[in-house]
């Protein structure tokens, strides 16, 4: 046996076995890379070896490559070397995975000459999602074994795929029960004792001949559908096709060569610093090492309408038990009905197991009794925005809720600090806005009062976890930091529509930048009414200008409330969600806009993201300003998790250093010059970085937070 810092060599009879661990998730990184090099000069060394096995120890197999060497030298010569000598080898390579096996993880098991998994093993090529491509040489491996087109469904979707799929593919022969290691080495064994030789993906051609121009052309509209304004998916798709015509070898430089050239792409970086940011949300610089998470073992919620339903069915998900309260029995029946529903649609889809359905629905029990409440480690109040019935609920938990337990409420809007008021326990209160609904969104905004002890934060950052949610700490203000800076964004799409912009250009020029859906489409998917009573019950909140939200003001009173009754900024047909032009609409925003005075205006795509997007970012460098937000990464998260944000763009903290802060300051002062004041002042922090010359990237690195 031999044994380096993360690769041991293992020697039982004939057969190697080469065993990683690099905890968490072994990633191929320089060091990894640097120890099995070392284990295969060993390899070299040693006699009658007969059958090598690659392992990894712990939850997974290799994950990927490691990203963080992504903004240092390329070193994708290095991959393809070690790659190489473990293809290269004369005898049988047997790459022995479990867990979830991505990217350089995948390209490394298509170097060895077979694959076998554990039954739960997932496998992808997620690569285009970084704006990249994979640059291991799973673009030419990967069509030599299964074919161009799946490579490139495989690459396009992005997303893992099972055993079984791997199998019917070509790219795994076996999945093996029981003790994967043994079972691994008893395979490897079994092909040595066969005469099994080295068989090189390199050289293999399956299905390759099979592949025509109309196949590269129908993955060429799917990219074109799935990811627009991206350059990645077209590059892997020229990569994976060059497989077709050149021989391997030089199909690795040109992977190579287009891996490197997309690693510098603003996309990438723009993907690149999503995934980080991300990752760094969970760290709070100003707690203290001290500061503890108080255990969570059950759950309760307030409210059993949609978002406390969703929530609930994130807590029987974590396997945690819940228990929703509502005022009444039929809207407890509706609810847990609905949860119902949602499970049951996961096992049609075959998300889920009619068991793990049963063992889920048994997690998650009802009430009208507060009393119920009395054994929750954690209590979310999820009722509709009126802050009196928000305080009266506090007030009531505060008399039932054990000591210590997180009383959180899930309030998009009202002001936490008042809601903590209504306790004797404010230290215990804390915001926890999930986004709708509750059980997709990756979304939570975690908003910490003045009084929010550092337990009580570190418990909801720490629960975010098993709830499968990306935390963002934020401070109390209205609208915290996603809802407050929807506001100008969405402020100018509703003020162009009365100026005469076609609600579908508004929408089209915001999507073809790469917004997820257009803002209209989302009032009316969300409910214009939504929109409109927010407003009125925060009116004192908002400038003195007349056309400030008309044009949601105008449809609610026209009976126009979105897609529920099949009409608001669209029409819609029953039980479809396709936008249709709607002229009455453009009709009723056409005579609102004349009573209120505000003048035509022609819009070209440009002027609409400008107009929807540089208040946004305008008012993110103020919440950066203000301390409401710890760093320019988390408002960057709450965007692209919560609101549709394209991730390749990177958040809008990031965008706006792209295009950078000087243009993005002349652009405020533009339309300042054109609409005015109220709208359109500039960040002091914006204006004091212009003249400073420094970037938001800059600013960051100077804050101790």
């Amino acid at each position: 046996m031999s044994e380096s810092r993360l690769v041991q060599l293992v020697k039982q009879d004939n057969i190697v076995l080469l065993s990683v661990n690099n905890p968490p998730v072994n990633t191929i990184n320089a060091a990894v890379r640097r120890d099995l090099n070392a284990a295969l000069d060993e390899l070299a060394t040693l006699q009658g070896v007969q059958a090598v096995v690659l392992a990894c120890e712990g939850s997974t197999f290799f994950s990927g490559a490691d990203i963080g060497e992504f903004s240092g030298p390329p070193q994708e010569e290095a991959y393809r070397t070690l790659f190489g000598r473990l293809e290269q080898l004369e005898v049988p390579v047997v790459a022995a995975m479990h867990g979830t096996v991505m990217g350089g993880g995948l390209e490394i098991a298509l170097a060895c000459h077979y694959r076998v998994a554990a039954p739960r093993t997932r496998f992808g090529l997620p690569e285009v999602t970084l704006g990249i491509i994979p640059g291991a040489g799973g673009t030419q491996r990967m069509p030599r074994l299964i074919g161009v087109e799946k490579t490139l469904q495989m690459i396009l979707d992005a997303k893992p795929v099972d055993t079984a799929v791997a199998v019917e593919w070509g790219f795994l022969d076996a999945v093996l029960e029981g003790d994967l290691r043994q079972a691994a080495l008893a395979y490897a064994g079994q092909l040595a004792a066969g005469g099994k030789g080295a068989r090189r993906t390199s050289e293999r051609n399956t299905d390759l001949a099979t592949c025509s121009d109309a196949i590269i052309e129908q993955m060429k509209a799917k990219a074109a559908k799935q990811y627009p304004n991206r350059h990645a998916p077209f590059t892997a798709i020229k990569a994976v096709q060059a497989s077709l015509t050149l021989p391997f070898a030089r199909g690795l430089e040109l992977e190579t060569e287009l891996v490197n050239q997309a690693k510098v792409s603003d996309e990438a970086k723009g993907a690149v610093h999503a995934f980080f940011a991300d990752r760094e949300t969970r760290r709070v610089p100003d707690l203290p090492a001290e500061a503890k998470a108080r255990k969570v073992g059950m759950g309760g919620i307030i409210g059993a309408g949609t978002m406390g339903g969703g929530i609930a069915i994130c807590f029987a998900n974590a396997g945690l038990p819940v228990v929703m309260i509502d005022s009444s029995r039929e809207a407890l029946d509706r609810g847990l009905a609905g949860v119902d529903r949602t499970y049951e649609s996961m096992v049609k889809r075959g998300r889920i197991t009619a068991e793990d359905k049963a063992r889920r629905m048994a997690l998650i029990t009802g009430s009208l009794d507060y009393a119920e409440l009395k054994d929750a480690d954690v209590v979310i109040e999820a009722v509709f925005e009126d802050m009196a019935l928000k305080k009266d609920i506090f007030a009531r938990l505060d008399k039932v809720a054990k000591p210590g337990a997180v009383l959180a409420s899930n309030t998009s809007t009202l002001d936490i600090d008042e809601i903590a008021r209504a306790t004797s326990r404010p230290g215990d209160v804390i915001g926890m806005h999930f986004f709708s609904p509750a059980n997709v969104m990756p979304l939570l905004e975690v908003v910490r009062t003045a009084s929010t002890s550092a337990e009580t934060i570190r418990t909801v950052m720490d629960l975010a976890k098993p709830l499968r949610k990306t935390p963002v700490l934020a401070r109390v203000c209205y609208g915290f930091i996603g809802n407050r800076m929807m506001e100008g964004y969405a402020r100018e799409a509703e003020r162009m529509v009365l100026e005469g912009a076609n609600p579908r250009a508004v929408d089209s020029a915001l999507e073809q930048w790469g917004m997820a859906m257009g803002i209209l489409a989302v009032f009316d998917m969300a409910g214009v009414d939504i929109g409109v009573n927010v407003h009125k019950a925060n009116a004192e909140r908002f400038p003195p200008d007349p056309a400030y939200y008309q044009a949601d003001f105008a449809l609610v009173e026209a009976g126009r409330l979105g897609q529920k009754n099949g009409k608001g900024y669209y029409r819609y047909e029953a039980g479809d969600r396709k936008r249709y032009d709607d002229p009455e609409a453009i009709a009723i925003l056409k005579a609102r806009a004349e009573k209120l005075g505000v003048p035509p205006r022609e819009h070209t795509a440009q002027e609409i993201v400008e107009r929807c997007l540089y208040p946004l970012l305008n008012e993110g460098i103020r919440i950066l300003e203000e301390g409401v937000a710890i760093r320019a990464g988390d408002i960057d998260v709450v965007w692209t998790a919560g609101y549709g944000f394209p991730r390749y763009r990177g958040g809008p903290m990031f965008y706006a250093d792209t295009i950078g802060l000087k243009t993005l300051l002349a652009g405020m002062l533009k339309y300042r010059e054109i609409f005015g004041p109220m709208h359109w002042e500039p960040a002091k922090l914006l204006v004091d970085l212009v003249e400073k010359g420094q970037s938001l990237a800059d600013w960051q690195r100077t804050q101790k937070r």
